[in-house]
């Protein structure tokens, strides 16, 4: 199957493609933008990949569902287009960049320059029905993206993997924390902020590691 992706990842996925699930998965996606709204726009499914190309991954921060409101999804978890307001998750992820780095709250929240320097911005499912939290789970994106964090676990090292809240933690179970620098807390959601995920210093630690292993700290 020809998949409009970097070439880097079209490489190293090239069996996933070709597997029964994929093909079920992208017959699905496609019936349901043909019939329905969903985000983020087709052009932009694979938008974490195309912007942080597979040899050039740094950090891997992962998310679950893609934003289902207007002007929010662009394939990049937790980020919003520019001029979307903030959602409550990227509101407390701005405060713990603040509080450890000193940053001020920037004035948009299109993360696409955290991705270009390598932070692969990657949600667990790629699509997401208009106002239908989850509405795309359990379809094959879980089981693709699955592969993904393999690929990365197993052919690259000295990659930061942040995983925030029990979902993330389950889905980076496969890491391998030897040759990687794993960050856990709870989810920046307000539901759980409080709970540990105010003062992780995750930034500033993924900075440390980078730059230990010789590698450029993320501009967050």
């Amino acid at each position: 199957m020809d998949v409009k992706i970097e070439q880097g990842w079209k490489t190293c996925l090239a069996d996933e493609f070709e597997k029964p699930y994929f093909g079920q998965l992208t017959d699905f996606v496609k019936n349901e933008y043909g019939k329905v709204t969903v985000y983020p726009p087709g052009a932009m499914i694979f938008n974490a990949f195309n912007l942080c190309p597979f040899d050039e991954v740094k950090v891997v921060l992962l998310g679950q569902d893609p934003y289902h409101e207007p002007g929010q999804a662009h394939g990049l978890c937790f980020s919003v287009r520019e001029g979307t307001r903030f959602p409550p998750s990227l509101v407390n992820i701005f405060k713990e960049i603040r509080s450890d780095l000193g940053r001020p709250e920037p004035k948009s929240g299109d993360l696409t320059g955290w991705a270009r320097q390598g932070v692969l911005l990657l949600n667990a499912t790629l699509t997401v029905r208009a106002h239908a939290a989850g509405s795309h789970q359990n379809r094959g994106w879980e089981i693709f993206t699955d592969a993904v964090i393999n690929r990365l676990a197993t052919q690259r090292k000295h990659v930061v993997y942040i995983l925030w809240g029990s979902y993330a933690q389950r889905k980076g179970a496969m890491i391998d924390t030897t040759a990687n620098l794993v960050l856990q807390s709870p989810h920046p959601s307000p539901l759980s902020a409080s709970r540990g995920f105010f003062g992780n210093r995750h930034f500033s630690r993924a900075n440390e590691y980078l730059k230990k292993t010789g590698q450029t700290p993320i501009d967050w």
